[in-house]
């Protein structure tokens, strides 16, 4: 391999890159609401010919196939458009071979085809290696642009994902209400930009009735809707490429995703937390964080939380059981709420329905059964789990049964409907301790 770095000291990359056509302001980029990823509609000039290719990969394979041409790492480029352009300027009139490495292909004496000169553009020439940056920084400043007038923005109007509420305003009540009544976390809104986009993308992988998670398709909106319930894919693939770009962490640093951000802060916080622990053992248990409370889990799959509110919205939405809506519609005091989840979690262990009383071959049948036929919101009457065997818990330790403390009026019910009545005792006045002689002794001692 031969390379000639020559003329890369003639033009420093900061003035060429004042070129025209390349000095846009970055307020203009903002309004492009271009993606770091994405390819813009603009058309693909060739470097060495006047050829021009609707699509990167058409440009990048003619340049292949006809020139021998061959841009390393496209893929952490920000701006291509800007990137080709500049580089079409600079080898205008000049030789390849000054700014590229050249690779000879087989130089083996085995190798029978014709030796081949294909020329390599990348980063380890400077020029190239400070036109990547300087593009790389000009896109941060377009989505922290981006990013400050969502969150400036008060026109944002949407209705939910995953429920009739319409949001107006701005974007973080949506976004925090899908999180809280949906369990549908997709981060926080001053994590994520491009939201409007973000979201489109979202809404028509449902509307063509796809799995958010598992981007499967399926027939119908009730089979997709049971998928995602069974399956607990009301969410996003953490490794899935396609949603970097609406998230402003995989902007900070080129070539470097947020997998790859934070896996460098948790090797530097492994090294900080050695150095500290010869200081102070103490100090690893004091920076400990952890999702505070019990976790309670839900009556019917494995789902857990230490939160009251989200445990009942995830009730509510997967599996349709609603404890505060029967609580009012029976009328419930906080004991009978107690043998009501006692007698759910035995009929679940059991793998029995309590709406049919139909037994099961295992949970996960049971589950299936249930949802089908809503047999989750069908409760027996009171009469058939308002027993006192219901009082003891089914599993030890149920955090559920905890967090019903936490009901207002649980204690009020249950006091108002079970009235305590003092006993009157009669005082008798025959009793020893009300005789004068042995007050005289009690005065005397």
């Amino acid at each position: 391999m031969a390379a000639s770095m020559a003329g890369s000291s003639e033009k420093p990359v900061l003035e060429a890159l004042h070129l025209e056509g390349l000095n846009e302001p970055v307020s203009s980029l903002v309004q492009n609401n271009t993606s770091m990823m994405g390819d813009r509609c603009e058309q693909n000039p060739c470097l060495l010919c006047d050829d021009v290719s609707d699509k990167k990969d058409e440009l990048l394979a003619h340049l292949v196939m006809k020139h021998k041409f061959v841009i390393a790492d496209v893929n952490l480029i920000s701006n291509f458009q800007r990137y080709i352009k500049y580089w079409k300027k600079r080898l205008k009139g000049q030789p390849v071979t000054d700014f590229c490495s050249v690779i000879v292909t087989n130089t083996d004496v085995k190798d029978e085809d014709p030796k081949e000169e294909f020329y390599l553009l990348c980063d380890v020439l400077p020029e190239d290696k400070d036109l990547r940056q300087f593009l790389q920084k000009q896109k941060l400043e377009e989505v922290l642009a981006s990013q400050q007038k969502e969150r400036e923005d008060t026109t944002f109007s949407r209705q939910c994902l995953f429920c009739k509420e319409h949001f107006t305003g701005n974007r973080s009540e949506m976004i925090n209400h899908m999180a809280s009544d949906h369990s549908f976390n997709v981060g926080l809104p001053d994590n994520i930009v491009y939201t409007n986009e973000f979201l489109d993308e979202l809404q028509s992988m449902l509307d063509n009735l796809k799995c958010l998670y598992c981007e499967k398709t399926f027939k119908d909106k009730t089979s997709l809707k049971e998928h995602m319930r069974k399956k607990q894919h009301r969410k996003i693939k953490a490794n899935n490429r396609k949603y970097d770009k609406y998230y402003v962490i995989n902007y900070l640093e080129l070539g470097k995703n947020w997998e790859e951000i934070q896996s460098e802060e948790d090797y530097h916080n492994t090294d900080d937390d050695v150095d500290d622990e010869n200081e102070n053992e103490e100090g690893d248990w004091y920076n400990w964080k952890e999702e505070s409370g019990a976790q309670a889990v839900c009556l019917f799959c494995e789902f857990s939380s230490s939160h009251p509110d989200r445990l009942k919205a995830h009730m509510q939405e997967l599996h349709d059981f609603d404890l505060h809506e029967l609580k009012l519609k029976l009328n419930l005091n906080f004991y009978q709420k107690v043998k009501l989840i006692n007698y759910i979690r035995r009929q679940v262990y059991q793998c029995l329905c309590y709406g049919c009383h139909e037994e099961l071959e295992n949970k996960q049948t049971l589950l299936d059964h249930m949802h089908t036929t809503g047999h989750t919101s069908k409760i027996p009457p009171v009469s058939v789990w308002d027993q006192p065997q219901y009082y003891f818990p089914t599993y030890e330790n149920d955090n559920l049964l905890c967090q019903l403390e936490d009901d207002e009026e649980g204690l009020d019910d249950e006091d108002a409907t079970v009235p305590i009545i003092a006993e009157d005792l009669p005082v008798t006045h025959t009793t020893s301790i009300v005789t004068d002689e042995l007050r005289q002794e009690l005065l005397w001692l």
